[in-house]
């Protein structure tokens, strides 16, 4: 069996580069995945790209397999789906998914990667971590029907929250995005859409996820009184100001916080990581969420691709990246 390999490393921020590797074992307990596509989040990976983590949230910030250290070099990424070639019977040959960086094979142990259900496509399943996300932030949010709900921010999360959002009844939905070419991506999910400007106010609850300044005052700003934002947006070493000012007491609004990173207080006590994520495999059964995956590269072109994700140049929301080369991945 080969056991070469090669990965994407940002050598330093703004320049990446494709590195040999040699790999070791299988061990007793460990399995070695050859990928089949992984994920680009273009949020985080982008300012980790840029080198924006914050020196104060380089721990908290480090990827379950990442290598190396912010601001780099470092090999980074969190959205890997492959197939089994090593490891115990019961997992050979079958397609999983790992919190792995971009990597053409790789071992892990057993307990890290989750098989994919049969009827959700390798190509879709790259979504697992996002949808992940989405899963723990309407535990923490917890709506309830007939709720009056905002999305702000069409970006991966947004999207992957307003998709989860959709599925309750009697909600009145809209996903708020400043690019009308969100619009298409809404229609696909089964939810409105609605410019900053135009969108609906007096919302129970605003799930704010546009990473922007102006979109958080926004989210404030389309609260019924004793509304909730619950913000999903990392904003990395970026400081942002908020309109505490006005009506912000008056009417007893509250911006509350949510991330992946710990299962939801919620749901702590009754559910693990490894339920949360087979949770969110399952709901990718759903082929709306397809339109999530907006681009796609070959595994060689990431150093290319990734400067020209980064400035915006492509406009991704989640963008695939494919391994092809059978060299190293056959």
């Amino acid at each position: 069996m080969n056991r070469s390999a090669r990965a994407f490393w940002l050598r330093s921020p703004g320049h990446g580069e494709i590195r040999d590797v040699t790999l070791s074992g299988p061990a007793e307990g460990e399995v070695l995945v050859r990928s089949v596509c992984s994920g680009v989040s273009r949020g985080t990976e982008t300012l980790v790209f840029r080198g924006g983590v914050p020196a104060g949230q380089r721990t908290v910030m480090r990827a379950p397999f990442q290598e190396g250290d912010f601001p780099g070099p470092v090999k980074y990424g969190y959205l890997n789906v492959g197939v089994v070639e090593e490891g115990p019977a019961a997992l050979l040959g079958r397609t999983v998914f790992c919190l792995y960086p971009h990597q053409t094979r790789y071992v892990v142990p057993v307990s890290a990667v989750t098989p994919v259900p049969d009827g959700v496509p390798a190509e879709r399943a790259i979504l697992a971590g996002t949808v992940e996300t989405a899963v723990n932030a309407l535990w923490d949010a917890a709506p309830l029907i007939g709720d009056r709900i905002a999305v702000v921010g069409g970006g991966m999360i947004g999207c992957s929250v307003a998709a989860l959002l959709a599925r309750f009844p009697g909600v009145r939905l809209q996903l708020v995005d400043a690019d009308p070419a969100r619009a298409n991506t809404a229609k696909v999910l089964g939810v409105g859409f609605a410019s900053p400007e135009d969108a609906l106010g007096d919302c129970d609850l605003v799930v704010h996820a546009s990473t922007t300044e102006q979109g958080l005052t926004r989210s404030l700003e389309l609260l019924a009184a004793e509304g909730i934002v619950l913000e999903l947006s990392w904003y990395g070493d970026r400081r942002v100001r908020l309109p505490l000012g006005e009506n912000f007491h008056s009417r007893r609004l509250t911006v509350r916080s949510s991330q992946v990173g710990t299962v939801s207080p919620a749901r702590r006590s009754s559910r693990t990581y490894a339920d949360r994520l087979a949770l969110a495999l399952d709901l990718l059964a759903d082929p709306a969420l397809d339109a999530l995956v907006t681009g796609e590269n070959a595994f060689e072109e990431l150093p290319d691709m990734m400067p020209r994700l980064a400035s915006g140049e492509i406009p991704a929301l989640c963008h695939r990246v494919r391994y092809t080369d059978p060299g190293h991945t056959a």
